[in-house]
């Protein structure tokens, strides 16, 4: 049975929104600009981040709970980056912080947007949760281009892709790959690259010629090939073309996509979900989403 996102009939237009940020919070700011008027709540696990800055600008409420006391143990036991995400150490970590949120909200939030996050979410956040909570990645998630920063450009162009997209998504217990809410329109490659800004054009589409030329004399199609094949100078050439790619497609995709997918279709109330089946005004939309280019914002 499908439930609504978000019903502002039953639970009014002025919604509680809490942005989850690590970093600069340019997602948090993008998403405040295109509609001030909510009650919205920043938490952070990394104190004095940007985004916390940007927070206080707006005179918006702070939450802060580091999560490294959390999981110091773990990661002895584990090591680092090994943590499993459904570890009880991560657990009890969300279970505090999700705590310290309702406390100071009054409740459970209307909609969590994981806006530059870096902390793995647990079974059980999801299952408090879910369908409120959106995450946004700078990649095509249903054809896989996933993984930290950068490395989800670099898959697109490994498997032939002439453009790279942002997806919004509702977080549900997959890695990165809940049911897509919205696509961002598509940024070609060597266009981004031939416009670059910085003078380095030229080297940079050069550099993607001997990448790909590289992968087509060795029969590689995937990042992790890439990464066990190639010599550190093309490595390193590959993450700074796709660095940039990554910088572009924020502006372009992320900014764009996360305040439409937030203000233009959940606060009103558009937005339902059955299993992985995403409605939009009660019309199921294909698995990649509500795509930008395909249709005019409303």
């Amino acid at each position: 049975m499908s439930e609504l996102v978000y019903d502002p009939a039953k639970s009014g237009k002025r919604m509680k929104i809490v942005c989850f940020v690590s970093g600069s919070g340019t997602n948090y700011r993008e998403i405040v600009a295109a509609d001030p008027n909510h009650d919205y709540t920043v938490f952070t696990n990394r104190p004095e981040c940007g985004g916390v800055f940007i927070a206080r600008e707006n005179n918006h409420r702070v939450i802060e709970l580091s999560h490294i006391p959390y999981l110091r143990e773990a990661r002895k036991k584990y090591g680092p980056g090994n943590v499993p995400r459904n570890a009880p150490e991560r657990i009890k970590y969300e279970q505090d912080l999700c705590a310290l949120i309702e406390d100071s909200i009054g409740g459970k939030p209307d909609l969590i947007c994981l806006a530059g996050f870096d902390q793995w979410n647990t079974d059980w956040m999801v299952d408090r949760y879910y369908p409120g909570m959106l995450n946004i990645h700078p990649g095509d998630t249903t054809k896989g281009y996933i993984g930290l920063h950068w490395i989800g450009s670099a898959m697109a162009i490994l498997a032939g892709e002439e453009a790279i997209r942002s997806t919004l998504f509702i977080v549900d217990k997959n890695m990165d790959n809940g049911p897509v809410l919205v696509q961002s329109k598509p940024l070609n490659i060597l266009q981004t690259l031939e416009n670059s800004e910085s003078g380095d054009a030229v080297e940079l589409l050069e550099g993607l010629r001997r990448i790909l030329g590289f992968a087509a004399a060795s029969g590689i199609k995937t990042y992790q090939d890439f990464k066990e094949k190639a010599a550190e100078d093309l490595l390193e050439m590959m993450k700074r073309i796709c660095s940039y790619l990554q910088d572009v497609l924020k502006v372009e995709g992320d900014w764009k996509i996360y305040p439409f997918a937030v203000h233009g279709l959940v606060a009103r109330g558009r937005v339902q979900v059955d299993g992985k089946k995403v409605y939009i005004d009660g019309k199921e939309i294909p698995q990649y989403g509500y795509r930008l280019d395909e249709h005019s914002p409303e």
